[in-house]
């Protein structure tokens, strides 16, 4: 079963382009985002076990250069938006 979460990032002012392109070269990285508010970058991610993500974030993420915080959010349970619902064949 893989685990999807969220990883928030506070990063040095003025390099969040930066660590949102670094984020994007990992494999795990689905995709990341440069946000306003209490963080700057959010990257959704993939891994195949809870340990995996534990390894990522400590040994690749936390790593990454001009990253000052992170805070990993497990996703429990996704719901999908009408736009991304398969449409139903109406015969």
């Amino acid at each position: 079963m893989s685990v999807l979460s969220y990883v928030l990032f506070k990063v040095a002012s003025g390099t969040e382009r930066e660590v949102a392109q670094k984020m994007i070269e990992f494999e795990e990285v689905i995709e990341a985002d440069v946000v306003f508010g209490e963080y700057d970058v959010i990257a959704r991610m993939t891994t195949s076990s809870l340990e995996k993500l534990q390894d990522f974030v400590s040994d690749k993420v936390r790593t990454v250069p001009n990253v000052l915080v992170t805070s990993t959010m497990i996703i429990s349970r996704e719901y999908k938006g009408k736009i991304y619902r398969p449409k139903k064949n109406n015969p």
